[in-house]
């Protein structure tokens, strides 16, 4: 399956000078979910419609990334769109896609690093708007880079997120608790702007990626018929 993020991918892998190896793994993946092929997550891959869009702007090699959770996005929400995050460049499409009257875009950050007359909490769209949301995929660090170094997002207003659970993540934690993968603040991204199946759907496939991914580093056996596998059933 072609998305924005698997596009993405391939443009990466094209110009890599030498090959991209995840960390601590050289087995076969599957081209379409980035398991291990025995434990292969492409039958999982849920349908479900979404009024809002979302915008990853993706740091260097994170579209090459397995564990990356931006593509679980691009597989769940139809309007996903992706660019290569640069310091000195910026995609004229992505310009494009800023300016395009039928969006309102929100660029996703804690709102703690951010002027407070930018910063805002809900989700509020005119009548002929639909969300776009602006997630910066990559690490902390790197995401507060792309945040600080990206003039053209500095006109938007900075949705900033305050959810009560923590993080769920297991795949590549960081050191906070309350800094979510990109995947879990998209769900949360849709929940606020009442996109409420794609939220669960999004959530509840990350789940499943999750349980595969680390059943497949572990060799570990996975019960398709277990409560995370159950909750995703209904939009297969």
């Amino acid at each position: 399956m072609s998305h924005a993020v698997s596009r993405l991918r391939a443009q990466r892998l094209a110009r890599a000078i030498r090959p991209f190896v995840a960390r601590g793994s050289r087995a076969e993946r599957c081209a379409g979910c980035r398991v291990i092929p025995e434990y292969c997550l492409c039958a999982w891959r849920p349908k479900v419609q979404a009024k809002s869009a979302v915008c990853l702007l993706m740091h260097d090699v994170e579209p090459m990334k397995p564990s990356n959770t931006g593509w679980l996005i691009a597989d769940v929400i139809g309007d996903t769109t992706a660019f290569a995050w640069s310091r000195t460049e910026v995609d004229p499409e992505l310009l494009t896609l800023l300016a395009d009257p039928q969006w309102q875009p929100y660029i996703v950050f804690p709102g703690e690093f951010v002027a407070p007359e930018r910063v805002v909490s809900e989700v509020n769209l005119a009548q002929d708007k639909r969300a776009l949301f602006i997630l910066l995929d990559g690490t902390w660090s790197e995401a507060r880079k792309m945040f600080r170094k990206s003039p053209y997002l500095a006109h938007l207003p900075v949705l900033s997120l305050a959810p009560e659970q923590l993080s769920r993540y297991k795949l590549r934690r960081s050191k906070r608790d309350d800094h979510f993968c990109t995947a879990e603040v998209a769900a949360l991204c849709l929940e606020l702007a009442s996109d409420q199946p794609a939220s669960e759907v999004l959530d509840a496939y990350l789940d499943v990626f999750s349980t595969h991914y680390l059943a497949a580093k572990f060799l570990l056996p996975l019960d398709p018929d277990d409560a995370v596998h159950a909750r995703l059933t209904p939009y297969l």
